[in-house]
């Protein structure tokens, strides 16, 4: 039986259902997706709770990785038994068969295993955006990162270095400090135990970063700004600790001539071009060894309510996947 997770208001995890679907044959551009794995993601949590607003009912989910079972009409790169993976609209991964757009789909290279692909679609081509594109790091910077031990850290980390950086993260516990140096951070900070604007400070000899990347919203934006160095770039690109309130710029943005950027994957990967590009140096780094990703937790797709508890209850200390079947 084909099964999928829907909500018809918006709430806490326990909005989240699993109910029977049908599919029909997959439409013009489309094909049929049997899931192999979903990838969670904290925006998800966002869809659900109503913070970022969606004509309800709706499924859930940006990203998943499977094999295509049927093909729709005028679909010509891609065939029956191609191993693809996906991020984007329409949202509705949370399911084990579903029809989809071909223009969001990627081709998953021979030997990397579809969980790891259903994983690193939306955090991989994220960090893809963040270090080529929103701002390109050059060899030799040293850039700050938050949330250092999640999902989108644990690849930056690793990507960040590779591209001859000097990584600094932030993390929320000791636990998450030993997570974060092993994956690719030079110097990590516990915030709970010291201002880390005060440490990136002294770490850079007072000259401050020339970017920071912050997922986390509120908390920290205070921190980021006082540690950036002038005409420094602040990249809010997450809200996990709530969304930003208003921003005084003659008082915060002004003093040091900084930008301050909200940049999205919409943005970036929207022709095929880009999405080309982005998952093509993705899997590189993967296929190299140079990025190398270990699941933390496989969660059954009618276990999808604990997987949010735990998302927001920051218990998933690294990439996660729903398996769906």
């Amino acid at each position: 039986m084909m099964k999928a997770v829907e909500i018809n208001k918006t709430g806490g995890p326990e909005v989240l259902e699993v109910k029977d679907i049908s599919l029909d044959k997959p439409g013009p551009d489309q094909v049929t997706i049997e899931q192999k794995a979903i990838g969670l993601n904290y925006i998800d949590t966002y869809h659900r709770s109503g913070l970022y607003p969606l004509k309800l009912p709706i499924g859930l989910g940006l990203e998943g990785a499977g094999v295509i079972t049927d093909l729709g009409d005028n679909v010509k790169d891609f065939q029956i038994g191609d191993k693809i993976s996906y991020a984007g609209i329409p949202l509705g991964s949370y399911c084990s068969h579903r029809n989809y757009p071909t223009k969001n789909l990627v081709k998953v290279p021979d030997g990397i295993d579809l969980e790891i692909a259903a994983t690193l679609m939306t955090k991989g081509l994220t960090t893809f955006y963040l270090l080529h594109k929103t701002y390109p790091v050059k060899p030799g910077e040293t850039i700050l990162f938050h949330a250092a031990a999640g999902g989108v850290g644990q690849i930056f980390g690793q990507w960040a270095k590779s591209l001859g950086c000097t990584v600094i993260g932030t993390v929320g516990s000791d636990e998450k400090v030993n997570i974060a140096k092993e994956n690719g951070y030079n110097y990590v900070i516990n915030y709970n135990k010291e201002d880390f604007a005060k440490k990136v400070l002294e770490i850079t000899n007072g000259k401050g970063v020339p970017v920071v990347y912050d997922g986390v919203g509120k908390d920290t934006l205070d921190g980021s700004i006082e540690c950036l160095a002038v005409r420094g770039m602040m990249v809010s690109f997450g809200n996990a600790s709530g969304p930003l309130s208003d921003i005084n710029v003659p008082k915060v943005i002004q003093p040091k001539g900084l930008y301050l950027v909200r940049p999205s994957m919409q943005q970036y990967l929207s022709t095929r071009e880009e999405l080309d590009e982005a998952s093509r140096t993705m899997f590189e780094k993967i296929s190299s060894g140079k990025i190398k990703i270990k699941i933390f937790k496989k969660y059954k797709l009618e276990e999808v309510i604990n997987a949010h508890q735990d998302l927001e209850g920051r218990k998933i200390l690294g990439p996660a996947v729903i398996v769906p079947n």
